[in-house]
């Protein structure tokens, strides 16, 4: 792979208890690209990203083994702070869940935890986020307001919106689309597009034709394992494995 790699996995395994849910998974995630994990429900996608970013040592009976290296450091290491890498490897989840807060605290939250405490600095920080995410035009006379007040992609947009705040690296996206209608699922679909150019975002989806889309690599997975990686054209015109053009062809899934 050419791109500036910056996820590097390497028989990374995850159990939940006895249930060995990723199996043996070996790929490189490239900087500024946008890559695409499909496959049948249940088969490990996010579960995997939810390792990058150690979401699952929330999970009691989770154990882990392998490599997971960001910048070619070991995320798992002992010395590795698990809030800091929280912070570089941010996350967007399958539904909206925005703060009953204003509009502006949800941007200002993850700021404020790290120690921005100037109004300025954070008026700064608000809009610039609110910008990136592609929705400070329809929020900026509405910041004082309550989040719970937008419509679904707006509040997936505003999501994305306090993600950034933080200055992320890596944007991790489990179905952002899932709960969403067509006209707010292109919006966000836009909006990956041009996210890629400062970051490095990395989307589960059910939806082929999405994947297709917005990404540029494309991972299937299939029971915990990853089945093929590669330029999304690739996997979806020419798959070197037949258990992928039988998912891609609708053979089952």
């Amino acid at each position: 792979m050419s791109e500036t790699t910056i996820i590097t996995t390497e028989n990374l395994n995850l159990w939940y208890g006895e249930n060995n849910a990723v199996i043996d998974v070996t790929m490189q995630i490239p900087d500024r690209r946008v890559t695409a994990l499909i496959g049948p429900s249940g088969c490990g996608k996010s579960t995997l990203i939810r390792c990058f970013n150690r979401m699952n040592d929330l999970v009691s009976s989770c154990r882990i083994t392998g490599m997971i290296e960001f910048h070619g450091n070991n995320i798992y290491a002992r010395d590795a702070d698990p809030v800091e890498i929280r912070r570089k490897i941010g996350m967007v989840f399958q539904k909206p869940n925005p703060f009953p807060k204003s509009v502006y605290e949800n941007v200002a939250y993850g700021p404020r935890i790290h120690g921005v405490k100037d109004k300025k600095k954070l008026d700064e920080i608000v809009e610039r986020s609110l910008r990136n995410a592609a929705l400070w035009d329809e929020v900026k006379d509405r910041l004082a307001d309550s989040a719970m007040g937008l419509s679904g992609g707006q509040q997936q947009r505003l999501c994305i919106a306090r993600t950034l705040a933080v200055e992320p690296e890596v944007i991790l996206m489990d179905e952002p689309c899932s709960a969403l209608d067509p006209i707010a699922t292109s919006k966000i679909e836009v909006l990956i597009d041009d996210l890629k150019k400062k970051y490095c975002v990395i989307i589960v989806t059910h939806n082929m034709q999405q994947a297709a889309r917005v990404s540029d690599y494309t991972g299937f997975m299939y029971i915990g394992k990853l089945i093929e990686f590669g330029d999304t054209t690739q996997i979806f015109e020419h798959p070197r494995e037949e258990l992928t053009e039988n998912y891609i062809t609708g053979r089952f899934g």
